[in-house]
């Protein structure tokens, strides 16, 4: 049984979803850039796709021999059936990503790749300050309102947990520039990427909160423009199914050649 706790209400996501603009999924095209990019560095064809995604129109048109799963906590992939299985936009709204990645890894051949793309911690952080401050300031406390996300330093560790062999994580970040608050919060609406966490507040917020939040943001991040700088951070977890073809590491002390002779210095001896 799966006790990994509800942070996020998966049925406010899917509402959210199907409010989303193709148009406007500039988030997803980032993406599917990322992928293709990636996989065009790879020396081998794959032959069995999959993308674990919430929005398979978009995905099925840059990969359309791809098997298109949808990113539900339980995951329709069969054991050992895909050479490549990509994950695309979904971990950071994953109530379990660990166990996301590991039906992945499930579901690859020996020596497939695993490829997953998810916003990381540091997107929207302008916006994450300036609404915590905001209603502190208003109402004297804070609410749930943006997503916990993962840092880059934490996300390989993920690869390693699942079972992946030869685990890479690396980032990109991109920076929009938006009006005013309100420009930002709908465009976030026409991506489908607002407040579903669980514990989000049930009724509208003050607009005050809003009204102060924008001060701030204009005042602390503003550029000289008078515009609202929005960073997205893409992650990407890039790990391949274990297979004994692969490079494997070189036990301790197997090395036939002093590190200082290697790099022509002298060794100095560490004080006790």
């Amino acid at each position: 049984m799966n006790h990994a706790p509800r942070i996020f209400d998966r049925p406010a996501l899917m509402q959210h979803r199907l409010r989303a603009r193709g148009d406007d999924l500039f988030l997803q095209h980032l993406a599917i850039d990322e992928v293709q990019d990636r996989l065009s560095m790879v020396k081998r064809s794959f032959t069995s796709a999959a993308v674990v995604t919430g929005f398979p129109d978009l995905w099925a048109a840059a990969l359309p021999k791809a098997h298109l799963i949808a990113d539900g906590e339980t995951l329709d992939l069969k054991v050992g059936a895909h050479d490549l299985v990509i994950h695309a936009m979904g971990l950071h709204w994953a109530n379990d990503p660990i166990g996301q990645i590991i039906q992945c890894r499930r579901a690859l051949r020996p020596d497939g790749l695993f490829l997953a793309l998810f916003l990381g911690g540091q997107t929207l952080y302008q916006l994450r300050a300036a609404l915590a401050q905001a209603e502190s300031r208003v109402t004297g406390g804070l609410s749930p309102r943006v997503a916990p996300m993962a840092e880059i330093r934490e996300s390989g560790a993920l690869l390693q947990r699942a079972g992946l062999a030869l685990p890479v994580a690396d980032n990109t970040t991109s920076v929009a520039h938006y009006r005013d608050l309100t420009h930002l919060m709908h465009d976030l609406r026409h991506m489908g990427e607002t407040n579903a966490l669980s514990d989000r507040l049930r009724h509208p917020t003050r607009r005050q909160v809003f009204q102060t939040a924008q001060t701030l943001y204009r005042d602390q991040f503003g550029t000289k423009d008078g515009l609202l700088p929005a960073t997205f951070e893409l992650i990407c977890l890039t790990g391949w199914s274990p297979d004994e073809t692969q490079p494997k590491p070189l036990r301790p002390g197997s090395a036939r050649e002093r590190l200082a002779d290697a790099l022509r210095t002298t060794e100095t001896k560490l004080p006790d």
